[in-house]
């Protein structure tokens, strides 16, 4: 996440689903914000706190193996750039998407449950925890 315009790049990405979302004719504005939401809190869930080790060889001898992206990223270090970017990123999305869907009980909660999903995985305290033994080994 450190490399030139991956911050810029994610948050095209994100735009250009919301886009595609909005342009199916019979989805609704809050439906949209709601599953431009979810689809990005999934997607981000799958790849940052279900993937494990790393597409190639490193130097640590098989101790990232073991280890999420997310707790592999910036060698563990908490609360670097773009830890805080990757954690803000869903809030504002949460947050526009509430806003949009007029806080709508059923969207409201369905949101909530999505960031709270992508959210808690992130807390330091849950660095290398594996709740009921999902994705231990």
């Amino acid at each position: 996440m450190n490399s030139r315009g991956i911050w810029l790049t994610y948050l095209l990405l994100t735009v250009v689903l919301h886009v595609i979302l909005l342009s199916i004719p019979f989805f609704t504005v809050p439906l949209v914000w709601t599953l431009t939401n979810v689809i990005h809190n999934l997607v981000m869930y799958l790849f940052l706190h279900t993937v494990k080790g790393t597409p190639f060889e490193t130097p640590d001898q098989g101790k990232a193996r073991l280890l999420t992206h997310w707790e592999q990223m910036d060698y563990g270090v908490q609360f670097t750039s773009s830890r805080k970017f990757l954690t803000i990123s869903p809030i504002v999305l949460y947050i526009l998407a509430s806003f949009y869907t007029k806080y709508d009980p059923t969207h409201f909660l369905i949101n909530t449950s999505s960031l709270l999903s992508v959210l808690l995985p992130k807390l330091p305290q849950f660095h290398g925890v594996r709740i009921f033994g999902i994705n231990k080994y």
